[in-house]
Order: structure tokens, then C-alpha cells, then sequence
């Protein structure tokens, strides 16, 4: 007998995924055991419920499942998706993803910016080219909602923001660190306090209450990038958000490790929303 289980999740290993199952007979043979729809939103909120996250590379319901990087992987895609997609992501509830890097070509960051209605002239695309093989050079992936950022740069263009931070104030002192923060939240003011380990701490979890379940957000990843010496130290915080299938990284810099963070958070969760806003606009 054989014991599936979401996400292929059980008391000890090799348990089998039933979503990897069910895409199997629903594809190769015509036998429909799930709301297939259904199946990622279910892998996320198991793997939120036990905290046990999904790997980037799973099948059917991991992250790189339907994301397509290099220059010629994503030409092909463009072309044709059943050269590299055996099944439309939307069969399991997922949506394709173009990630540009080093590789990226004119082709792959055209259409990434036509899927948000974002018009570039020849010169500035080639600049947009130029800017996103620079920091997949680094090593980086630069997801479609990033590209809107370096596009709107080039441009010299702005969306319009969502989210974003209007007063930080924190208290270190004593045993117990405290931040309060007031964001503009679709026009309403939000202001909400809260302790932390430390003031970043603090400042990150008054963020989270303000918004509360008004997007459903998550930090993937923070770290401190870079720091200048001397008495006027520079701090460059980098901070990895998500959104369902939606990656953002962002980065600020600031004399104050705090206010850096929670800008960087803040300016990512505006983009992400705001790239969902764009989707919804021109699927209507």
C-alpha cells in the first residue's frame, strides 16, 4: 500500500506527494483524483500550518517549477510553453513566471514588460538588458516584479504606491525594545507598536501588525548587505518578500539599521501588491 500525503510531508521520509500523483494521472492518464486547481494553494497552507516550507526545485508545487531564467529556455517558452511546460501552470492553480539573469535577452525582458503593459523605447530596453545582466552577474535573479523597479528608473517613471512608511520611532533602552510605525495603507493611516528582540526586531513586527491580514505577505530573507566605516557608517539592508508566486528583493541604505529595514520591507510589500494590482488591471 502506498501513502501519500501533501507535500510529501509524514512521520519519517519518502512518503508520496499526492499532488505529484494526482498531476500523474490526471496528465498521463486521463484519471481526475483532485481539484487540481486546488493543489497550490493547498501545498501552501500545509506547508504554512506545519512550517515545513516548500523546496524551490519540488515538483508540480515548488517555485522554479514554472520559472523560466535563461535567454533561450525563455524564447522557447515565449514560443511555444509546451517546450518546456508539459501542462499550463494554471491547470495546477500556479502562474509562469519569466525570472531574467545574466542570460536574459531583449526578447525574454520585452515580453516580461509587456505582461505589465509597460511601454520602453528601443534605447531604453536595451538599458533595462543592460541593468539586469549586471546583477545576474552577481549572482541574482531578477523576477518580473523587480523589473518594474529598474524599468521605472530608466524611465524616469513612478507607480503608485500602496504602502508606504510616514513616521518609525524606536526605544532601545530598558530590557524590552519597543518601535512604533505609522504606514499609509490605501490611504488610511495605520499606526501600531511592538516589542522585539532588538529595534529591527521590534520595527519589523509593527509593520506585520499594521498591515495585518490586509496582503498576505512574507520576509523570505534579511540580511545586512553592506557597511561603510566611520562615525557616518552607511548600513545596506536587503530584504527577500513574497507574495504567492510573487519574489521581490529590495534593498535600502541608511545611518540608521532600523529605518533602512523598514523601508526595504515597506517598498518591497508596495511593489508586490502593486504588481498584483497591474495583473488584475489587464486580466479585466
Amino acid at each position: 500500500m502506498v501513502h501519500g500525503t501533501v507535500n510529501g510531508i509524514g512521520e519519517r521520509a519518502g512518503n508520496v506527494a499526492v499532488e505529484e500523483v494526482a498531476i500523474a494521472l490526471s496528465h498521463g492518464y486521463g484519471v481526475e483524483t483532485l481539484e487540481l486547481t486546488e493543489v497550490y494553494d493547498l501545498a501552501k497552507l500545509v506547508a504554512n500550518v506545519t512550517g515545513i516550507q516548500l523546496p524551490p526545485n519540488k515538483a508540480v508545487v515548488g517555485q522554479n517549477t514554472f520559472t523560466h531564467e535563461s535567454g533561450i529556455h525563455t524564447d522557447g517558452t515565449l514560443k511555444d510553453d509546451a517546450m518546456y511546460e508539459p501542462y499550463p501552470p494554471e491547470t495546477v492553480g500556479r502562474e509562469r513566471r519569466l525570472a531574467l539573469g545574466k542570460h536574459a535577452g531583449r526578447a525574454g525582458v520585452k515580453a516580461a514588460l509587456d505582461e505589465h503593459d509597460f511601454e520602453v523605447t528601443d534605447d531604453e530596453l536595451a538599458e533595462v538588458v543592460s541593468r539586469v545582466k549586471e546583477i545576474g552577474d552577481r549572482g541574482k535573479r531578477v523576477t518580473d516584479t523587480d523589473l518594474l523597479t529598474i524599468a521605472e528608473e530608466v524611465t524616469d517613471s513612478e507607480h503608485d504606491r500602496r504602502v508606504e512608511i510616514t513616521e518609525l520611532t524606536t526605544v532601545a533602552g530598558g530590557n524590552t525594545p519597543t518601535a512604533t510605525v505609522s504606514l499609509l495603507v490605501d490611504d488610511e493611516e495605520r499606526t501600531e507598536a511592538e516589542t522585539g528582540s532588538g529595534p529591527v526586531d521590534a520595527a519589523i513586527n509593527a509593520v506585520q501588525s499594521a498591515l495585518g491580514h490586509s496582503f498576505d505577505t512574507h520576509l523570505e530573507s534579511y540580511h545586512v548587505d553592506a557597511i561603510t566605516g566611520g562615525t557616518d557608517a552607511i548600513v545596506t539592508v536587503e530584504v527577500e518578500m513574497s507574495r504567492g508566486d510573487d519574489y521581490v528583493t529590495v534593498t535600502a541604505s541608511d545611518s540608521d539599521i532600523t529605518r533602512a529595514s523598514v523601508e526595504a520591507m515597506v517598498d518591497a510589500i508596495d511593489r508586490l501588491v502593486a504588481s498584483d494590482d497591474e495583473r488584475v488591471i489587464a486580466d479585466d
